[in-house]
């Protein structure tokens, strides 16, 4: 074989190789989709409720919402496309928005914190009690959550009353701390405060149940385990053991708390208050697409709050989601 035949093979040894055409991977991961999931036919039909709820009751609804945002829409006429123009006066004309990000990010840095840490706290706790008597704990850890609503209109209610005759300022009355009655819901310096102190006095809910079902999931092999390596008071435990074990709770969890805390409405001072000093993204929100019925604009305060709880909610899954 001569020199010139030896560089033109070669030359086609080391000729790149055409890649595949895009379309031909894509069909055969598609038809191998659908194989997996006809050999898995009863396992998706078992899920299938769940997802049509969540498309017909979550997706679509935000993908109209997102729609919408871009369009001038008051319900009794056709929407109107206005581009860009319901963010732009979200953000710059919109001083009641900022007021309500403000109160919602304040409300949010602290319940959603303080909530979290104190669910997983007495959930760890009420793990050490005796089996016979752990329901009594959970009950009544659990019992604000289930009552709140009835509490905040009748007992928190009485408790923070702006008169002398609530029992707060009844209390700081007699002990003569002060010589007038608060004004608890209606001094713009008082009801963000007292807005928080109800929150967390019933934020023991779903976060709470999650981590005791987790504590009661952790293998009690692996403290024995613990102890021999030389694990031995609680609190290592706690590090070494349970943290590890209830990942998915805290991760499940983190979610609730997040979206909980962003998508806070109604309080104990209702609405409107006293200098919007209680106003949120939820309740203005509903102000414009129940009362004033501009949808649009709206559908551009929802899909702005979406965001942000998808935002912070990617934290939490890379933050946690790694270490399961």
């Amino acid at each position: 074989m001569s020199k010139e035949e030896k560089k033109i093979k070669k030359a086609k040894t080391n000729a790149p190789v055409a890649p595949k055409k895009r379309f031909f991977n894509v069909e055969k991961r598609l038809g191998y989709t659908l194989h997996e999931m006809w050999v898995h036919k009863m396992s998706y039909a078992m899920i299938a409720p769940f997802f049509i709820i969540f498309i017909t009751f979550s997706l679509l609804p935000l993908i109209a919402s997102l729609a919408l945002s871009f369009t001038y829409w008051n319900i009794f006429e056709d929407p109107v496309f206005n581009g860009l123009h319901n963010y732009v006066y979200l953000f710059v004309d919109d001083s009641l928005f900022l007021k309500a990000f403000t109160n919602t990010l304040t409300y949010a840095v602290i319940v959603g914190p303080v909530s979290y840490v104190a669910s997983y706290f007495f959930a760890w706790f009420i793990n050490q009690v005796p089996d016979k008597i752990r329901p009594l704990y959970v009950l009544a850890f659990y019992a604000p959550a289930l009552s709140s609503g009835v509490a905040m209109a009748v007992v928190w209610a009485v408790m923070f009353s702006n008169d002398s005759t609530g029992y707060l300022n009844s209390l700081l009355l007699n002990l003569g701390l002060i010589y007038e009655p608060i004004q608890w819901l209606q001094d713009v310096n008082y009801i963000m405060p007292v807005i928080i102190i109800v929150a967390l006095w019933s934020s023991l809910s779903t976060q709470f149940l999650s981590f005791v079902a987790g504590f009661r999931g952790v293998d009690r092999e692996l403290y024995d385990a613990a102890s021999v390596d030389g694990v031995t008071s609680r609190f290592q435990k706690l590090l070494y053991v349970d943290v590890p074990q209830t990942m998915p709770q805290l991760l499940f969890s983190a979610v609730i708390t997040i979206t909980s805390s962003f998508s806070v409405g109604a309080t104990i001072v209702g609405h409107p208050s006293p200098e919007d000093a209680a106003l949120t993204i939820m309740l203005h929100l509903s102000d414009y697409s129940g009362t004033r019925f501009e949808v649009g604009y709206a559908s551009a305060i929802a899909v702005i709050l979406s965001v942000m709880i998808l935002g912070i909610g990617r934290v939490a899954f890379k933050v946690l989601g790694d270490k399961e």
